[in-house]
C-alpha cells in the first residue's frame, strides 16, 4: 500500500477511535461516572493509529514532496493549510490534554486560578483542532483511498462533516468543561 493510501487508512481509523473516546467522555463528564478501563479502551486505539498516521502523513509531506508549499495559491489552499495547521497544534496540546485532569486538579488546589483558566482554553484550543483536522481530511481520505472522485460529492461531504465536527467540539466542550468545573472549582 502507497504510504498517501496508508496514511489516509490511519486517519479513518484514527477518527473512530476519536469518536468513540469523544463520545465516552461525554457520558463520563455528563453522568460523572469513570470507568479506567473504558478509558484506556478508548484511548489506545488512538495512541497507535494517530501516531502511525503522523508518521506516515509526515513521511508523505516531507520526503515525497507532497505538495509543501501552499503559499502560491493561500486563497485556493486554505482548506490545505487548516488540515496542517491543525494537524501540527495537536501534538503540543495533546501533551497538555493527556495531563489536564491532574493540572487542573493542582491549580485548584492551589488557588493558581490564572493557570486554571488557560488549562480550560488549551483544553478548547485541542478540541478545536482536532475537530478542524477531522473537518479537513475525511473527504480528502475517501479520495486517496479512492472511496470518492466526484468534486460535487466531497463539497456535501464536507459539509455534513463540518456540522458534525462543530455539534462534536460544542457538545464535547460543554459537557467535559461543565463538568471540570463542577469537581474542581468550589463554591
Amino acid at each position: 500500500m502507497k504510504p498517501k493510501k496508508c496514511n489516509a487508512v490511519l486517519g479513518l481509523l484514527t477518527i473512530l477511535a476519536l469518536f468513540a473516546h469523544m463520545a465516552y467522555n461525554v457520558f463520563a463528564y455528563a453522568t460523572m461516572y469513570y470507568n479506567p478501563t473504558l478509558k484506556t479502551l478508548t484511548v489506545a486505539p488512538i495512541i497507535v493509529f494517530m501516531c502511525l498516521h503522523a508518521v506516515t502523513g509526515m513521511c508523505s509531506v516531507f520526503l515525497l514532496g507532497d505538495g509543501t508549499r501552499v503559499d502560491p495559491y493561500l486563497r485556493q489552499n486554505r482548506r490545505t493549510v487548516a488540515q496542517r495547521v491543525s494537524a501540527a497544534l495537536i501534538f503540543p496540546l495533546l501533551i497538555v490534554h493527556m495531563n489536564t485532569f491532574s493540572l487542573l486538579q493542582g491549580s485548584s488546589a492551589a488557588g493558581n486560578w490564572l493557570v486554571f483558566g488557560l488549562l480550560v482554553f488549551a483544553q478548547i484550543a485541542f478540541y478545536a483542532a482536532v475537530c478542524l483536522h477531522v473537518a479537513t481530511s475525511l473527504s480528502r481520505a475517501f479520495i486517496t483511498i479512492g472511496l470518492l472522485s466526484s468534486r460535487e460529492t466531497q463539497a456535501k461531504i464536507d459539509r455534513v462533516v463540518g456540522v458534525v465536527c462543530a455539534c462534536l467540539f460544542l457538545v464535547t466542550t460543554f459537557v467535559v468543561t461543565r463538568g471540570q468545573l463542577a469537581m474542581f472549582i468550589h463554591a
